[in-house]
């Protein structure tokens, strides 16, 4: 590297970081300051802003914002969403303007309670699907499988296996999470950003729809007419009925931090029940803030099965309205489990 091109480097850089946020090139004379520890505060908490003043200026104003919505300097966090939030303050001093940015993490402020569970029924499990997604709908199972080249639809007689109805992904496609709304089948692929809708009685593929900020899909669940969509991150996205657009998200913490790996979910009895990637548990999740507020230990259920190589992960989660039940499963298990969570 030439001299010249060390000395032009470094001068952009110094240039860039000199830049204020609000776009006259000076750095902002003013910091926020809060009550949060390293950044951290728990919902059960109230934060409090305030300035540092680092020149002394006289100030006349200051007004603050978090996530772009106007908030005061002290704020109870009980009805806030946990996860990352971004903080803004403008400040008026002297005849000027500056403005000043932090962030803060929302955490919960409660443990998350251990649940156990009981058998109360198994069922027979196509052994080779690589279940992705698993929901009722008039007492009937629908399933979505993963997995390029063997990705598939599929309607299930749950209590013999029978397959009633199926349809194969193109090659290209990695099946994902699905729910039933409205006559509609809803199915995730991974990473081509695209999902596809279908008539729940023909299987007729209607439309498909593209992704937004969330890269990838994961998994599906709804409530009335709200969708849910995970994509693998802490984020849960909250989908339009009509076009599928996301709109709002929520952000899935417990009182230490994020957890990631949000994937088939279902919608019981008021709350989000998330499978994790790569784990054996359920998280139970509070739709409108994103606390975890419970988890249930399935290891002992990946035991239960059919142990062969290609034996994967415990992931597929379903409620039967009818019978009041949950049922899950894995990916290649030749069981279907009807459960009961044991809340003591």
């Amino acid at each position: 590297m030439t001299l010249f091109k060390l000395f032009t480097i470094t001068f952009l850089s110094t240039v860039i970081l000199s830049c204020g946020s609000n776009g006259n090139h000076k750095k902002s004379d003013f910091t926020i300051l809060t009550n949060a520890s390293k950044g951290n505060i728990s919902n059960n908490k109230t934060l409090n802003l305030d300035i540092e003043n680092k020149k002394m200026h006289t100030i006349d104003s200051v007004s603050y914002t978090l996530d772009g919505v106007s908030i005061s300097n002290s704020i109870n966090l009980e009805n806030h969403k946990l996860g990352k939030h971004a903080i803004e303050a403008t400040i008026y001093f002297d005849g000027e303007k500056q403005t000043a940015l932090s962030a803060i993490t929302i955490l919960n402020s409660e443990l998350p309670k251990v649940y156990t569970f009981k058998i109360i029924n198994e069922y027979p499990h196509d052994i080779t699907a690589y279940t992705q997604g698993l929901e009722f709908y008039n007492d009937t199972l629908y399933e979505s499988t993963g997995q390029y080249k063997e990705s598939k639809l599929r309607k299930v007689d749950y209590k013999t296996g029978e397959i009633l109805n199926n349809i194969n992904l193109d090659d290209a496609y990695f099946g994902e999470g699905l729910t039933i709304l409205n006559d509609k089948i809803y199915q995730l692929t991974w990473q081509k950003g695209t999902g596809f809708v279908y008539d729940v009685n023909s299987f007729k593929k209607i439309s498909s729809f593209k992704y937004g900020k969330s890269k990838e899909g994961w998994g599906l669940c709804h409530v009335d007419n709200t969708i849910f969509k995970s994509d693998g991150t802490e984020n849960i996205w909250i989908l339009d009925p009509v076009n599928l657009s996301e709109g709002d998200h929520i952000q899935v913490y417990t009182n230490k931090g994020k957890i990631v790996g949000i994937n088939e979910m279902e919608w019981i009895e008021g709350h989000i029940y998330a499978n994790r990637y790569q784990k054996d548990g359920v998280a139970i999740i509070n739709p409108e803030n994103g606390a975890v507020i419970a988890v249930v230990d399935f290891t002992p259920l990946k035991n239960l099965v059919t142990q062969h190589e290609g034996l994967d992960v415990l992931n597929g989660i379903a409620y039967n309205s009818k019978t009041k039940t949950i049922f899950v499963t894995g990916k290649r298990w030749d069981k279907i489990f009807e459960i009961e969570i044991v809340k003591e």
